[in-house]
């Protein structure tokens, strides 16, 4: 059984970087779309393609960081905790920043727990966003080096950590990776055996056409697999 719907998206047609942010920001002003509606919608969507990729036997480690990938990654937490899934967060610097620190408190009253010892059978890549600098700080890189060389099936939120085009670069070698709204060309980079998904933000279709884009037929499960 099929479980994704293709999406034929060429390079050609996907979004630079600045040309999603730009959306981004147009979609929450217009539209009085809330970061944390936007956080939530990104979070729920991640959490669906890891309990289609994990059985709730298996350990589940979700890598957070201090800016709004991590709070969807810790969304994700959440409903998979809610869910039945064992959850543990690797909170790889403080979180400081206000909407992800009450996005880590409701994570942690649905019962995902600070990082376990022992290695994940999934390794979730919600570390940084697609503002990400580099290089990348000593403390995360070893992070990285470490989820490379496990046999966790690894999932990243977006751009995968550490990646900015260069394969040669050290990053998170994702087996998957869910980005949100449209395809970013930056993706089209990765390796060709990485699984590409594009899931439903909740961006109005006018949004779409205001910058050009092509709008996406989400379907009933909102999440789609680019084919490249």
């Amino acid at each position: 059984m099929q479980m994704y719907t293709e999406l034929m998206y060429p390079k050609s047609k996907a979004l630079e970087l600045n040309d999603f942010k730009e959306m981004d920001y147009y979609a929450v002003e217009h539209y009085n779309l809330p970061i944390e509606l936007m956080m939530e919608n990104a979070g729920l969507q991640l959490a669906n393609l890891i309990a289609h990729s994990a059985t709730k036997d298996q350990q589940i480690r979700i890598g957070i960081g201090n800016g709004n990938n991590g709070g969807g990654g810790l969304v994700a937490a959440r409903r998979l905790s809610g869910w039945g899934y064992k959850v543990s967060l690797d909170l790889w610097t403080e979180i400081t920043r206000d909407l992800p620190a009450l996005q880590l408190e409701r994570a942690m009253k649905f019962g995902a727990r600070l990082d376990l010892p022992g290695a994940p059978d999934v390794w979730v890549d919600a570390y940084l966003g697609f503002s990400q600098r580099l290089p990348l700080e000593e403390k995360l890189l070893k992070r990285i080096k470490a989820a490379n060389s496990s046999v966790a099936l690894k999932i990243s939120l977006d751009i995968p950590t550490g990646f900015l085009g260069d394969l040669n670069a050290p990053y998170f070698e994702a087996n998957k990776v869910i980005t949100l709204a449209a395809p970013k060309r930056i993706l089209y980079e990765l390796k060709y055996d990485v699984e590409l998904f594009v899931a439903d933000l909740g961006i109005p279709k006018e949004v779409y056409e205001k910058f050009n884009i092509e709008p996406i037929e989400f379907n009933e499960r909102n999440t789609l697999l680019l084919k490249r």
